[in-house]
Order: C-alpha cells, then structure tokens, then sequence
C-alpha cells in the first residue's frame, strides 16, 4: 500500500510539471490559457489519486498536512522524494518535446516573490487542510475544485510578480529547464514553505479537532 502511495504522489506531480512545461514554453505554449491547462490537469490527479495517497503532489502541501497531523513523517519523506523524482522525469520530457526551444530565464524582485509565493502557498495549504482533512467536510465532493481554483487564482494574482509556483516541486523543474535562475529560486522555496506551514499553525489554532 505504502508503494502505491508513493507512486501516485509521483504520477501525479509528473502529469502537473509536464502541463506546466508544454502550456509556458514556447513554441507551442498555451499563452493566457496556460493556467487554466494547469488547474484542469491539477484537477483531474486530485480526483484521479486522492483516494490513495491524498493528491498532494506538492512538497509544501506535504508539510502543511503534516504540522496538522495528518501525514506520518515516514511517510512525508518519501512523498517529497516521490513528487521530485516526478517533477524531474517530466522536465526532461518536456525538454524533450520541446527541443529546440530557447528558453530565457525569468527574473523576478526577491522580497515581492517571496511574499507572494508564501501568500497563495498559504492559501493553498489552508484550502486543502478545510476541504480535505477536517472532520466537517469529510467525504465532501468538491474538494478538487476547491484546491484548483485556489491555484487558478494564485496564477492569474501573483503570476506577474513571482510566476505563482506555490510548489517546490515545479521549482525544481523551473530550474532544469532553465526557466528560472537556480540562485533566484531560494525565496520562492522559502515562501511556499513558510506559507505552508502558516497555514497548517493557523488550522490548528482555528479549527479544534
């Protein structure tokens, strides 16, 4: 069970970076429409290996879900191993399909991408611990829409300013394509780990279980 669990985590971070990938690298990018690409892949992995492993599919959502109690530190570890081996299979896949492609890294101002990274990774956290983890919305079916949108909205608010990663994972498929500076990721990463962790201290004290 364990395994099965590892591998959705990794299947599902795979089919997201790659919907990031081939939507936001020219030739052949989705322009506007990339974030709604996204959103609807992130969409249908979260239905498609909730039920399994929980669909996190994001290293931050996995310390989120953690601090809050719901994910075993055995079993975070290998998550966030899972979901970064998935992320780098599909960057040298979309590599691959998009060879040729000149690809000119991004640039962004570091405290303003810190800040809105670890915002919308925070709303993000805390959307998916209300609609996937506490009691009173157990068994709900609209947990994936909910986690989505909030994503979609990260995109189109803060996706000027630091690009709306909200996901180490992607982070590190930026930086194998070349698409962010390795040296410009560190607050990106930070954010959306801080965010995270916000979110699941703000549960916690919000939300009595």
């Amino acid at each position: 069970m364990a395994a099965s669990k590892y591998a959705v985590e990794s299947i599902g971070t795979f089919f997201l970076v790659t919907a990031v990938g081939m939507t936001t690298i020219d030739p052949g990018g989705a322009g506007a429409f990339a974030p709604l690409a996204i959103t609807a892949t992130l969409i249908a992995m979260i239905y498609a290996g909730g039920h399994i492993s929980g669909a996190h599919y994001n290293p931050a959502v996995t310390v989120a879900v953690t601090v809050r109690g719901k994910c075993f530190l055995a079993d975070a570890v290998p998550y966030i191993v899972a979901q970064c081996v998935g992320a780098a299979a599909a960057s040298f896949l979309v590599l691959f399909l998009k060879s040729g492609a000149k690809i000119e890294p991004r640039t962004f101002v570091p405290i303003p991408a810190l800040l809105a990274e670890a915002l919308f990774t925070f709303a993000l956290a805390f959307v998916i611990l209300n609609v996937a983890t506490a009691k009173a919305n157990a068994n709900n079916s609209h947990y994936g829409v909910a986690i989505g949108l909030t994503v979609l909205a990260g995109a189109l608010c803060v996706g000027p300013i630091s690009g709306a990663v909200l996901n180490p994972a992607v982070a590190l498929a930026l930086g194998l394509w070349g698409a962010v500076n390795w040296s410009d990721l560190g607050p990106h990463v930070f954010g959306q780990f801080t965010g995270a962790i916000l979110a699941a201290l703000v549960f916690k004290t919000f939300v009595k279980e």
